[in-house]
């Protein structure tokens, strides 16, 4: 082997002695590629420029000065080291994972010839490595050969750190004697400066000494066969599997040991038994060689089994040390000072076992005896890295702040010191050495530059600037020379001389100096190499995994994040400046790393909130019965109070109110304040953490727990507005909404940003799905992306209440003010998600926009239909003019032969009562919507309702009216909402524009023919029928009065157009147009109201004579009480129509027997009626009470019986007298009171303001309230 080298020497001694001269003078500019842009000055480097200043200082030699040149020389080696190992590593990593893409070099790079005469110098270096590698075969067994002659001086240093490592390793001791403690171990009310001062600053570097003996023997394995060094490499060997060699590459350390150590103590086994030595020696030395054989062959499997266990113990110690080392230091910060080497020691150790951690994460290693791969056992799961890691940072934050006490301190130390120094300098031991003249100055020197130290004045010392580089080199330079076999004074000497003065020696004194001046000015330096963890970056995978194994487990802190993110603020420092894609690559690498560890912090706090706002968590506090569970409870607990019952196994399994007190719910109640306090802990270090700085990128925690918190919020909210079968019913939605913004809440106390209005962003952008219509003049912009939740509900309601979709049966209940479903829809029936309470939390969690979104969407949906009703005008106008002609001229037969030819009668039947069924709807969400307006904001709810009252009526409207008007109608504060309604959407659409609208009271008279009344029957208990005919009352009503209203507006503005704005006088225009408009929608009304009439009692005779039909019809023909009925709602609902109105036709008496059949006899059949007696049946009581029947014919029969009914004309006959002298007595008897008794005003036009409109459907109870013999027997 050694030939090999010399003969490579050789070679390049052939080289001109010029030449050679020049490159040792030269120096490490040759070397200038492979050194940082920083390091290539030579008085670039701090270390460099120390060295080389105490070269040139210590003496006027040429040698002396040579020999300081060569130490420069010998730190720009080592800096040329890591950076021809750096770029190994790079072309390593290219080999392992190569990249064909982003590393091939182009024709271009070998064409140019410049580059091509560096490329070629730099494969010759690379040639040379490989041949100077090469030559060693192995390379551990050059290194053994080469350090032979240094290998006892080796041998000596490793034994003398034997000491510091057994401390290190004994975890008892280091507990019990306090090395790391602030305070005395014993008496913790005694508080001291260190325990054992000297130690500590030596803990400091026990990771540099494990190393060195990891090393040491390695390379001279003679040196094992020590007594000491046995006891000092087991220790050693049993905590650790591999060594690492530059960054994250490592060998595996027993097998190295085995194949290059173990050989070596088997020859000198050999070799002692051979007898070559003396016999007491050989067996000595066979002994001892045959246990350090012993020693590395059972180390190994010690080392698998136990190294895992001897480091989590020792992770454990350093927790609850540095936990309280934090602790102490932050209530007594002015003891940070004196015990600032000990914190250096518990960092350096701390940093030592969480580098081991992830050194050893995923490590496999065989043993020697199966030659068996066996993975090391290193938990991922194990908590104590997050503290050890919260711990230094906790730690390293508390220096920085109190540095300039650190150094006010440590200045006082060294001044104090040199005092001390000068004694021992002066004591009879030292004059009686014999100190040669250099040493001696050298001496004298160390007490110089204590002694000028600067002196701090006030309170101003971060202002003074020390550079005590001086100092140390002159007393590393002492060092060297005691510590040299030529020097004649040795290390042994100085301390005998000195150590006899019973206080620490010259030795002691002057190596606490030398710690305590790098506390002066080069503290932040001394911080970074202890307290660093910038060598994770190479483990920043395990790094990852392992933070999200522990973070959120059963003993993971939030608080530890802190930490774990800010070690990727040092990843960039691991990149070395002469590989420049090494920078990108780790600054990438280092922002990945911290946005995963946000990411997963963030997925942590969402699954916070989460557990909270679970049915296991606070919704298990707000549990309450419905009240059919409350029933179902009632029944059983009356089945349980009798004796004679037997008690069933459990009752319906609904939870009571309160069941989380009892004992055995105590472990969910802990769960519960678990998730609180770390739900709020991690908030509050969230809020105070410092931004992370990884090169130019800055993450702001704050931020992102903003965004978090607000983000989870829209995603539960989307995700909550459904349920696995359908929508969430309203009032359950902001049960949950309001939970979950309580959560917010509780974690806003610790969060220094205003979170409440995030949700309220929230809230608004999911509400938000355009402009309201009566109040904004903007459109939404197309790119804006909002009101999601808004259009998910009301796009259910609209496909599954108003349209009916899925067929459930919808219907309106006027007397409830909601809608039923004969089969649930989704998973509810449709009272459960339309009744005034839910509509009301609907507006509550949607406002104004949600309300105003519904009602477009309804808006559009009606107006489909109004269009339906106008191409039905159009297509049936000839028919519809017959109509009206055999109506005005009562030909009955040519009335019904042309009803006979209107085309889709049926299907606009339907549409109509879909719009009335639209209108219903739209009536309660503004029902609801002013609850809420006046609920929340009375004051604004008061002014539209009193400024709606002295609104000017006029027509045209302005358009600043019509805006008013349409939020009151929104806000529920207008009287006649149906008609403004329909209005609007004639407006927007432009309809009822044609001339066949006049003929839509014809229309709407010939559906009494339709086929609809014969599925029609009228349910007391909804007050509605079955078929929700009772919308097309307020379908008409609301058409008639808004397309009159139209038509009027257009002919108004058609007049002022003709005349030129110039109104006609004497007559005031508003009240003009008020009394036209409301008196021509009245004439309507009655126009349709009688036509409707005629043919309902027209259609009573059509076969039979007029005795059997009144005794018998009225059974077989069910659907004309229906068509009454449907009459009297119309007029009930209408705000134009009087309440006589029906009267003029059909008596009251009547309808009074039929709701009387319905609510006395048989209240919960719907079509009770048909099983009454004919004696008591309305056809009887039509026979005999109708005006008609009872007056002869002349002047005083009512005007619009005259010329309308022929019915009358037909079916007179002399039976009619003596059916009704037989039957009145009876009558009178069965009925004590006759028809309503309706005062004067009865005969009056209703007034607006004063109608029954305000009621969402009819109700015929007031109207009997003086009958004696009223609809419902209450008993």
């Amino acid at each position: 082997m050694a030939k090999s080298r010399q003969k490579l020497a050789n070679q390049d001694s052939s080289l001109s002695p010029t030449a050679a001269r020049s490159r040792e003078w030269d120096g490490p500019s040759r070397w200038a590629d492979y050194l940082g842009t920083d390091m290539t000055s030579p008085m670039s480097s701090t270390s460099s420029r120390n060295f080389f200043h105490d070269g040139q200082s210590q003496g006027t030699t040429p040698s002396q000065s040579h020999k300081g040149l060569n130490m420069q020389w010998v730190v720009q080696l080592t800096e040329v080291a890591e950076g021809l190992m750096a770029k190994m590593y790079r072309l390593n990593q290219l080999l392992d994972y190569p990249d064909p893409i982003n590393h091939v070099f182009s024709d271009g790079y070998w064409k140019a010839g410049g580059k091509v005469g560096k490329s070629e110098r730099r494969l010759k270096l690379v040639l040379n490595l490989v041949q100077f590698i090469d030559s060693y075969d192995p390379p551990l067994k050059g290194l053994q050969e080469d350090l032979n002659f240094v290998s006892p001086r080796i041998g000596e240093v490793l034994e003398a750190v034997g000491p510091i490592i057994f401390l290190s390793t004994d975890t008892r001791k280091l507990r019990n004697e306090g090395f790391l403690s602030p305070y005395h171990p014993r008496y913790p009310d005694i508080l001291t400066n260190s325990a054992h001062p000297l130690r500590a600053q030596d803990l400091a570097n026990v990771t540099a000494y494990r190393e060195w003996v990891l090393f040491g023997y390695l390379v001279c394995p003679d040196e094992l066969r020590r007594v000491t060094s046995i006891d000092i490499a087991l220790v050693v060997l049993k905590e650790n599997l591999v060594l690492t060699l530059f960054r994250d590459e490592y060998i595996l350390l027993h097998e190295d040991y085995q194949l290059y150590v173990l050989p070596r103590i088997l020859e000198s086994k050999k070799m002692a038994k051979s007898g070559r030595t003396k016999q007491k020696e050989a067996d000595l030395e066979y002994n001892v060689a045959k246990q350090v054989e012993k020693m590395i062959s059972e180390v190994h499997e010690q080392a698998i089994f136990s190294c895992d266990a001897i480091h989590r113990e020792r992770r454990i110690l350093l927790k609850q040390e540095i936990g309280r080392m934090v602790l102490f230091f932050t209530d007594q910060p002015s003891l940070l000072a004196p015990n600032i080497q000990m914190v250096f020691s518990a960092l350096a150790l701390a940093q030592c076992e969480v580098i081991w951690y992830f050194q050893h994460v995923g490590v496999a290693s065989s043993k020697s005896k199966t030659a068996r791969v066996v993975p090391v056992d290193i938990d991922p799961n194990d908590p104590t890295i997050g503290f050890l890691l919260d711990g230094m940072d906790h730690l390293c934050c508390l220096v920085r702040k109190y540095i300039a006490a650190i150094r006010d301190y440590s200045l006082s130390y060294l001044s104090s010191c040199a005092g001390r120094i000068r004694f021992l300098l002066g004591t009879p031991g030292m004059v009686a050495l014999d100190i040669d003249a250099s040493l001696k100055g050298l001496l004298q020197q160390i007490v110089h530059h204590l002694e000028n130290l600067p002196k701090p004045q006030g309170e101003n010392i971060s202002a003074i600037t020390c550079d005590l580089s001086d100092f140390r080199k002159d007393w590393l330079s002492i060092l060297l020379i005691v510590t040299s076999s030529r020097s004649s004074i040795n290390i042994r000497h100085l301390e005998k001389a000195t150590v006899s003065t019973g206080k620490e020696g010259l030795l002691s004194e002057g190596n606490a100096a030398y710690n305590w001046s790098r506390c002066v000015d080069e503290l932040e330096s001394l911080l970074s190499k202890h307290g660093s963890l910038r060598k994770l970056y190479f483990y920043h995978q395990h790094l990852t995994a392992v933070f999200r194994n522990t973070m959120f487990g059963p003993e993971g802190r939030p608080q530890h994040c802190c930490a774990w993110l800010g070690i990727a603020s040092s990843f960039p420092e691991c990149a070395s400046p002469i590989v420049p894609e090494e920078v990108t690559k780790i600054g990438r690498d280092a922002v990945l790393y911290v946005e995963s560890l946000i990411e997963s912090i963030m997925g942590g706090l969402e699954g916070l909130i989460n557990i909270l706002d679970s049915e296991g968590g606070f919704g298990a506090l707000e549990n309450q019965l419905l009240p059919e569970q409350a029933a179902s409870y009632l029944n059983y607990a009356s089945r349980v109070s009798i004796p004679s019952y037997k008690s069933p196994k459990g009752t319906a399994g609904f939870p009571l109110p309160g069941h989380e007190s009892f004992p055995e719910n105590n472990s969910s109640i802990k769960m519960l304040e678990a998730a609180m306090q770390r739900l709020t802990n991690l908030c509050s270090v969230l809020n105070d953490m410092e931004p992370i700085c990884v090169l130019n990128h800055v993450f702001v925690l704050r931020e992102y727990m903003r965004e978090c918190i607000l983000g989870n919020f829209r995603r539960r909210l989307l995700g909550v507005l459904k349920t696995d079968n359908d929508l969430q019913r309203p009032s359950v939605l902001e049960s949950l909404i309001k939970r979950h913004v309580s959560i917010v809440h509780l974690a806003e106390q610790h969060i220094s940003m205003d979170i409440t209005q995030g949700i309220r962003e929230v809230l608004l952008s999911e509400a938000f799905s355009g402009p309201v219509s009566s109040l904004h003049l903007f459109e939404k912009p197309t790119d804006q992306h909002t009101g999601s939740a808004t259009e998910s509900v009301c796009n259910w309601y609209i496909e599954n209440i108003i349209k009916d979709v899925s067929g459930a049966g919808i219907l309106f209940v006027p007397i409830h003010k909601c809608f039923r479903s004969t089969r649930p829809v989704g998973g509810y029936f449709a009272e459960s998600v339309t009744d005034l309470r839910e509509l009301q939390a609907f507006v509550r969690i949607f406002g104004g926009y949600g309300v105003d979104r519904l009602d477009r969407m309804l808006k559009e949906h009606t107006a489909a239909l109004l269009n339906c009703i106008d191409t039905s005008l159009r297509s049936n106008r000839d028919v519809l003019e017959a109509v009206a002609t055999s109506l005005h001229a009562g030909d009955r037969i040519e009335r019904e032969a042309s009803m006979k030819q209107i085309v889709d009668l049926e299907t606009v039947v339907g549409f109509c009562v879909q719009a009335g069924l639209a209108l219903a709807f739209d009536r309660l969400l503004a029902e609801a919507s002013g609850a809420i307006l006046e609920e929340g904001a009375p004051l604004i709810h008061s002014l539209l309702a009193g400024v709606v009252k002295h609104l000017p009526d006029v027509v045209p409207e302005k358009e600043e009216i019509k805006r008013i008007r349409t939020v009151a109608n929104t806000a529920g504060v207008v009287s006649y909402h149906d008609s403004i309604w329909v209005r609007s959407i004639l407006e927007i659409v432009g309809g009822a524009s044609d001339g066949s609208w006049s003929l839509l009271p014809y229309l709407f008279a010939s559906f009494m023919t339709s086929n609809i009344w014969s599925t029609t029957a009228f349910n007391v208990d909804t007050e509605g029928f079955s078929n929700n005919i009772h919308c097309l009352a307020r379908c008409i009503s609301a058409v008639i009065a808004g397309s009159e209203f139209v038509r009027l507006e257009r002919e108004h503005q058609h007049r002022q157009s003709l005349t030129n704005g110039h109104a006609s006088e004497g007559i005031d225009p508003e009240l003009s147009n008020l009394m036209s408009a409301e008196a021509s929608i009245k004439s309507i009304l009655q126009l349709f109201v009688k036509f409707s009439a005629e043919i309902i009692l027209d259609s009573w005779s059509e076969t039979h004579s007029f005795l059997r039909c009144f005794v018998y019809g009225f059974m077989h023909r069910s659907h004309l009480v229906a068509q009454l009925i449907f009459l009297d709602q119309l007029c009930e609902i209408s705000p134009f129509l009087p309440r006589s109105s029906l009267e003029t036709h059909v008596p009251y008496a009547i309808l009074r027997s039929v709701y009387s059949q319905y609510y006395a006899d048989t209240p919960s059949t719907p079509l009770a009626i048909l099983n009454a007696s004919p004696r008591h049946s309305p056809a009887i009581l039509l026979a005999h009470a109708s005006p008609v029947m009872r007056q002869p014919r002349g002047d005083s029969t009512p005007p619009y019986y005259g010329n309308d009914s022929g019915y009358f004309r037909g079916s007179s006959s002399h039976s009619q007298e003596h059916l009704y002298d037989a039957d009145i007595s009876s009558i009178r008897n069965t009925r004590r009171s006759g028809p309503l008794d309706y005062s004067a005003s009865r005969n009056k036009v209703k007034s607006v303001e004063g109608s029954t409109s305000g009621s969402t459907g009819p109700s015929p109870l007031p109207r009997f309230a003086v009958s004696r013999s009223g609809p419902i027997a209450y008993k």
